[in-house]
C-alpha cells in the first residue's frame, strides 16, 4: 500500500486482536495473505471506514460479495444482538469509505439498501457466506446491508 491514505487521519486498529492481525496481513501482502475468514476459506475484503465517536480511521475484514463491481457489507456482527460499530460510522460518514479487494484499496461510497434491492444483495451476501442465513435467524435486529460503490 501506499503511503497515502484513502480515508486520512490517525489510523487506530480494532480492540480485537484477530481483526488487527488479518488487517496488518492482508495489507502488508496486498490480500495476497489473511485474505479469508480464518480457517473457512472463504475470501474478505477490508472495509475502512471513519469512526463516528472518534473521528479516527477504523478498519474491519468483512466477507467478500461482489457484483457487478459494487460490494455489499452486511452487519450481521454473527447473529450478535447489536450492530457492528462499522454500520454506525457508515451511516455517520457514507463518503469517507474505502474497500481493498487485492493490491490497492479504493475510495467508495456507502449506501444502505431496503426493499427489493436490500433482497438481491441480502441473497448474494447468503450465496458468498451461507452463514448469513443462520445469523438472521440467531437475532431480533434487522441486520444492515449497505452497497459499495466505488467512488
Amino acid at each position: 500500500m501506499g503511503t497515502e491514505q484513502i480515508v486520512e487521519g490517525e489510523y487506530e486498529p480494532s480492540s480485537s486482536q484477530w481483526v488487527r492481525e488479518q488487517v496488518d496481513l492482508y495489507e502488508r501482502t496486498g490480500g495476497r495473505e489473511g485474505n479469508t475468514l480464518m480457517d473457512t476459506g472463504m475470501p474478505v475484503v477490508i472495509l475502512t471506514t471513519r469512526g463516528r465517536k472518534s473521528g479516527k480511521v477504523r478498519k474491519s475484514a468483512v466477507m467478500r460479495v461482489e457484483h457487478d463491481g459494487e460490494y455489499a457489507v452486511v452487519g450481521s456482527l454473527g447473529g450478535a444482538p447489536e450492530h457492528p460499530s462499522w454500520v454506525h460510522n457508515l451511516r455517520a460518514a457514507p463518503d469517507e469509505v474505502a474497500l481493498q479487494d487485492g493490491p490497492e484499496p479504493f475510495a467508495a461510497r456507502a449506501r444502505e439498501v431496503e426493499g427489493d434491492e436490500r433482497a438481491r444483495w441480502w441473497d448474494r451476501a447468503v450465496e458468498a457466506y451461507p452463514p448469513y442465513a443462520d445469523y438472521r435467524e440467531k437475532t431480533d435486529r434487522h441486520i444492515p446491508v449497505f452497497v459499495l460503490t466505488p467512488a
